[in-house]
Order: C-alpha cells, then structure tokens, then sequence
C-alpha cells in the first residue's frame, strides 16, 4: 500500500468488492458491540468472513486485526474460506460411526478427491463431518444440502454423490426427500 492509499482501495485493488462490506459498516457505525453482527453480515453478503474484510471491519472498530479473528475463529458459525455450492455432511456420531461412518466418509473423500473440510477445485461440494444428524434410525447416514441418505455402504454413499452431480450438472431438480434404502425396498 503506497503512501496515503487507504486500506479501502488496496483492497479493492486485490478484487475484493468492498461494497457490500461498507453498506454493513454504515449500518453499525458508531454503534458499540457490533463485531459479530458485523461477522455475520459480512458472512451472509460473501458466504464465509475475507480475511479483507476482517481487516477493515478491525480499522472501521477500532480493534487489532487479531481480535476480529480470535472472534471468527472461536465461533463455529464463521467460516474464513468459501464453501462449496453444495455440503456434504456425513454423520460421525455413535450410531453411524458403529455402522460404517468412517469407510463412508473415507471412500466419499477418495471419490471427490478431498478430505474433510476441504471443497473440490470446481467448488461444487465441501465435505463435512459432524457429530450428529438427528436420524440414528437410519444410520450411516450423509446429507448432501438438506436431502438425506440412510443405511448407507461406501457405494451407497458415492452413488448418491454421482446421482446428485449428474443431476446438477444437467441442470435437474434434486428432491429435498428422505432416502432410506430400508423404505424403498432395497
């Protein structure tokens, strides 16, 4: 940053669009106990917190950059890299773990070619493991967005991820159902 360039224009420079940033930053101004609101409003309006936003929002605040990100990092709810267009959650919790979560999370991460946590270069899924879904019943079991699969195997697990891409990349409208392989008869 050259002599008497703001932080503002340095970082639209990179190819940061700061506009969305400074619409929230005038709606806070001047307003105390902000920062998470700020956080969320940055997240909601990017889809995860740009470290260049979390440098502005510290020199908009007042505060060192390391409070802003010892904030974003403490809360789960933050996340300081993009996620994929979809998000793949495959439950680790007691129930699934005993029933094969770990083989299906592993040949899911062999398939996309990630690991946990990780998006696929072309950005359409993020692998996530989680402690619980709520569907024990139905153990192992993933979601990919808000449509669930149960009693899943390895293959099972892939082929829904195959199923789901082919049907976006086509274009197609994935259902927002329950699959549950004990229901459907197979």
């Amino acid at each position: 940053m050259s002599v008497g360039q703001s932080a503002v224009s340095a970082l639209d420079a990179g190819g940061f669009d700061a506009a969305p940033l400074e619409e929230l930053l005038e709606k806070y101004r001047g307003q105390r106990g902000t920062l998470i609101p700020l956080l969320q409003g940055t997240q909601a309006a990017y889809g995860y917190v740009p470290r260049e936003a979390m440098v502005r929002v510290a020199e908009e605040l007042g505060e060192p950059l390391s409070q802003v990100f010892g904030v974003a990092t403490f809360y789960a709810q933050f996340r300081l890299v993009p996620r994929g267009k979809n998000v793949i959650r495959v439950c680790h919790g007691t129930a699934c773990h005993v029933s094969g979560a770990p083989l299906v999370s592993q040949e899911v991460e062999r398939n996309l070619g990630i690991r946990d946590g990780e998006n696929t270069p072309d950005m359409m899924f993020t692998l996530e493991s989680v402690a619980c879904l709520g569907a024990c019943g139905m153990a192992p079991v993933m979601m990919i967005n808000d449509r669930t699969y149960g009693k899943l195997t390895p293959d099972k697990a892939v082929g829904a991820v195959k199923e789901f891409r082919a049907a976006q990349e086509v274009g197609a409208p994935v259902a927002e159902a329950v699959v549950n392989d004990a229901e459907e008869g197979a």
